[in-house]
């Protein structure tokens, strides 16, 4: 042991928890006399400012490693096994390197310990101490700070313009920056300062960063932000009511919110090019997206992108394209009037479904009463003796598959066909109004929710209609084919293709209750 030459160590954390703990020059003063006394070599000092509470301690880890690349064993002198390790983790360094013999002795002045089965045990008593002990404190200083929070007093350092009162354990405003802060939020809210000029402005009264020059404007907008100057505490993206006096009301600090709000520079965007119809077709040829350009600085073109190679789809202007588009919205539009029309039978046909909707629940609720009394009465027979196990457990199973399926109806919503028809009749209304407008982005809109397949073939428009719109245009195609052209005779067709709609799979089927409707 004589021949061992000792690492000393030396470590004091920063944070308040440990204050009580001697500094650092005196463990140094003490371990360099208890070395003297008990005759130690020592190679080298580390000397470290930092808790141990969790790895990563970048002056022990490099003892460590030296410890490790040593081709002798070494010693390790410390005030305390806690100023070592307080984790479990540096604390099992400890213990490997002292079973692989690359630390031969661990000397504390206030603690024993030898390289016996006996003295490995103490050592990892002593750690486990130690890592308890900063368990321990951290759960006692958050439910402090906890406690702090109910009781509405600041639970850290005062932020800037208060000070920490230790008689009342809370903050409050200091006599100077108080005010300095008052006068910050008021001109500020007035437009007198940007938060540059802000800053030099706190510059005057001698408040600046610690390289002497003017504080940042994230500094600054930090502070103007900060909710605590009109009584109320964040903590963990959490507000509480505090107890203490605010500096200033918080109509100057909402004035100041919207101020600042009024002076945020949004990010730069790229500004892009106004082609209301781009994405909207595809080409016939080579099935690439249409897209647009510029011609002569003023007119707009549409043409394949001819991202699948060579593309002889011809150019099509945005004058034609929107020509086509909106002749396409002539075949599904209806007017004014049919729309009127037709809603008013639609609130008529949801009157009816609503009363036939309680009737048939009110069936089913009768039904599975029906079924609880019977399967109630078939358990009471079968523990009377009344019939045989095999007909009991039959008639139960038939019982129990009627129940789940009137439970599955019961709880089943139906699908309402009533708002998909609405919402049918005024699309087809709004395309009767767009086919007369110049709106391109809203006629974009349009075709992208009732049309299908797409396409631009030749400098035509191809266009499929999804089933509704469909009706639609099949319904005017047949108008102008019949010779009535009156505005009554008209309306009264549509009526009659309205119910033709609703019979073809927008209201529950009357021969099938139990079904629900498709929408």
């Amino acid at each position: 042991m004589n021949n061992t030459k000792y690492f000393l160590y030396a470590r004091k954390s920063t944070e308040d928890e440990e204050r009580q703990v001697m500094s650092i020059e005196a463990q140094i003063v003490e371990l360099l006399e208890y070395a003297k006394r008990e005759n130690i070599e020592i190679i080298e000092k580390f000397i470290e400012s930092k808790s141990a509470k969790k790895p990563g301690r970048e002056i022990f880890n490099n003892m460590i490693e030296k410890i490790y690349q040593s081709k002798e064993p070494i010693g390790i002198i410390s005030w305390h096994p806690d100023r070592l390790a307080r984790n479990s983790v540096d604390g099992g360094q400890i213990i490997y390197l002292i079973d692989q013999g690359k630390i031969s002795s661990l000397r504390f002045p206030c603690f024993w310990f030898e390289p016996t089965p006996q003295g490995l045990f103490m050592l990892q008593v002593a750690f486990g101490q130690s890592k308890y002990y900063s368990d321990n404190l951290s759960e006692n200083v958050k439910r402090g700070i906890r406690q702090k929070l109910r009781k509405g007093e600041w639970p850290t350092l005062a932020p800037f313009g208060y000070v920490n009162n230790p008689k009342t354990r809370n903050i409050e405003p200091d006599p100077i920056k108080s005010k300095v802060i008052q006068l910050a939020f008021k001109e500020f809210a007035e437009g007198k300062h940007t938060l540059g000029s802000l800053g030099l402005r706190f510059k005057e009264f001698g408040i600046e960063s610690t390289n002497r020059t003017p504080l940042a404007r994230a500094t600054i907008q930090r502070m103007l932000s900060n909710i605590a100057y009109i009584g109320l505490i964040k903590h963990n993206n959490e507000i509480y009511e505090a107890k203490y006096e605010p500096i200033i009301s918080r109509q100057l600090f909402e004035d100041v919110q919207k101020k600042l709000k009024e002076r945020s520079r949004p990010r730069k965007s790229k500004s892009r090019h106004d082609f209301p119809f781009l994405g909207l077709l595809r080409c016939s040829n080579c099935k690439g997206m249409i897209t647009a350009q510029w011609a002569k600085g003023k007119y707009r073109y549409y043409r394949c992108s001819k991202k699948h190679g060579k593309c002889y789809q011809p150019y099509i202007s945005e004058t034609k394209l929107a020509e086509q588009l909106k002749s396409h919205l002539q075949t599904v539009a209806i007017s004014d009037d049919w729309k009127n029309k037709m809603l008013i039978q639609v609130d008529k046909w949801e009157k009816e479904n609503n009363q036939s909707s309680q009737s048939f629940a009110q069936e089913l609720e009768n039904e599975l009463n029906s079924n609880n009394q019977k399967l109630v009465k078939l358990v009471s027979t079968y523990l009377d003796g009344d019939i045989d196990k095999s007909i009991y457990l039959t008639k139960k199973e038939e019982l129990m598959k009627q129940k789940i399926s009137l439970t599955s109806q019961k709880s089943q919503k139906k699908k309402n066909w009533v708002e998909p028809m609405r919402e049918w009749i005024k699309t087809s209304n709004e395309a009767d109004s767009l086919s007369k407008s110049d709106d391109f982005h809203k006629i974009k809109e349009i075709f992208q929710k009732i049309g299908t397949n797409r396409f631009l073939s030749n400098g035509e428009v191809l266009i499929d209609f999804s089933d509704p719109w469909l009706i639609t245009a099949q319904f005017r195609h047949e108008l102008r084919a019949d010779t009535p052209t009156a505005p009554q005779a008209r309306l009264d067709s549509s009526t009659e293709n309205l119910t033709c709609f609703r019979l073809s799979g927008c209201r529950e089927s009357n021969a099938d209750r139990t079904t629900p409707s498709r929408a």
